[in-house]
Order: structure tokens, then sequence, then C-alpha cells
């Protein structure tokens, strides 16, 4: 699975994407990333998620004034400061994007992490939100214990589960149409997961890796250790939660 360095940069017809987003993808693909890193660009002025060091992909993104970062996972910052370096562009707290962006809010969005936002961009009804890995463009993401909260993560949901046809545009994977939708589709599939987590424990699971075992029994060996750290997570919430 091999993309071209941004191969899908830019907008036009078919694209899904309002005139002032632009979206670059990255080339670190795999079972994690899917296609690659998206890296967004708007107004031509903020560079959200920069990808891997990769000097081509950074370069494409162009001259920008700022940039910053949905959460602080490796896929997404690495190539931050390298950006800066070429660019001169200032980075910026996930805090500050709504004063540098018109119609911007910061949604907190913890439970991928600890660190995770979402950004809510409005223009006359033309409305995005930039989810990072909390919606991917498909499947779900992971919740990453210890440092991600499945509470948290329920909770956010529903709060992006309130975005009714405003367009997915995901940190990893394709544009989604309606955030809404994608968001109780995560919520449902997320109280599936625990009450199937719930069914492993009284057939006898007791360890993360038993779970593993039983619930996730068909997921690609490449995100394995993936499932775990959820597992972990989900456990925690049950303790809490029984």
């Amino acid at each position: 699975m091999t993309n071209g360095v941004g191969a899908r940069a830019g907008w036009g017809p078919g694209s899904g994407l309002p005139s002032f987003v632009r979206q670059l993808l990255a080339p670190n693909p795999s079972p994690m990333t899917l296609e690659g890193t998206n890296t967004w660009a708007v107004d031509g002025v903020l560079a959200i998620d920069p990808g891997p060091a990769d000097d081509e992909h950074l370069r494409a993104i162009g001259a920008i004034r700022y940039t910053t970062i949905t959460h602080s996972h490796i896929d997404h910052v690495e190539g931050l400061p390298r950006l800066v370096e070429l660019t001169g562009a200032i980075a910026i707290a996930p805090t500050q994007v709504a004063e540098m962006i018109e119609g911007a809010a910061v949604i907190p969005s913890p439970g991928h992490t600890s660190d995770s936002v979402s950004f809510l961009v409005d223009r006359g009804g033309d409305r995005v939100v930039f989810t990072g890995d909390t919606i991917l463009g498909r499947g779900s993401s992971v919740v990453m214990w210890p440092d991600g909260d499945v509470g948290a993560y329920l909770e956010t949901l529903k709060v992006l589960g309130e975005l009714e046809g405003v367009t997915v545009l995901p940190g990893h994977g394709p544009i989604l149409p309606d955030c809404a939708a994608a968001a109780n589709w995560l919520l449902q599939h997320r109280l599936e997961r625990l009450e199937q987590v719930r069914d492993a424990l009284r057939q006898g699971a007791e360890t993360p890796e038993d779970v593993v075992r039983i619930v996730y029994a068909d997921v690609d060996p490449g995100v394995r250790t993936a499932a775990e750290w959820t597992v972990r997570s989900q456990l925690a919430y049950l303790r809490d939660n029984p």
C-alpha cells in the first residue's frame, strides 16, 4: 500500500472539500495509519498535523503562518520542527486555533489520548471538523492505555454526535460526510465492545491477552498490540463501571 506524496493535495470537483481547506496525504501508510497521515491546510495559513519528517511532504504544504496538532502522537507531530524550519511558521497550541482562524472553535476530545482535540470551522454554513484520531475515516480508533480513557471517549463521541451534517476531516482515512452519524456509530460500537469484554470475563478471561484472543480474534496482526491497549483501557473502565 504505497501512496504518492501529496496524492490528494489541493481541492476541486469531487474532492468533497470546501475552498478554504487543502488536504495532503503523508507517505507513511501502515495498519495503524491507514493510507497515511492527513495533513490539513486551512486558508493557506494554518497546517494541522504536519505528519512525518518527510521533506517532500512538508514542502508540499507550502507557505503557512502557523502549525498545530490534534494530539501528540509521533505520526502527527514528527515533522513539526522541520516544517517550522522550512516555512518560518509559528507552532501554536491547539487552544490558540480559534484566535487564528475565522469561524473556528476548539472542541476538547479526550479518549484516544488525554490531549486530543477537534477543530470545528464554520464558514457561512460550510462546516467541517478536524478530528485527528478521535474519528477516523475508516474503522475505529485505539484508546491508548494508559493515557487514553474509555469513559472520556464515550463522552467525546456524545459531543461530536451533535454535529449533524458536519463533514469530518480525519487524521487518517477518507473524508466522512456526517460527523453525527460517524460519532453515533462509534459510540454504539464501543458500547457493544464493552459488552463483549464483559462476556469474555464471564467466560473466564483473566488477562488482557485472554480478552484479545476472545473479542479480537479476527484482528489484523499488525494492530494486535493496539487491540491490547484498547482492552486494557476497557478493563480499567469496567473496574469503575461494572
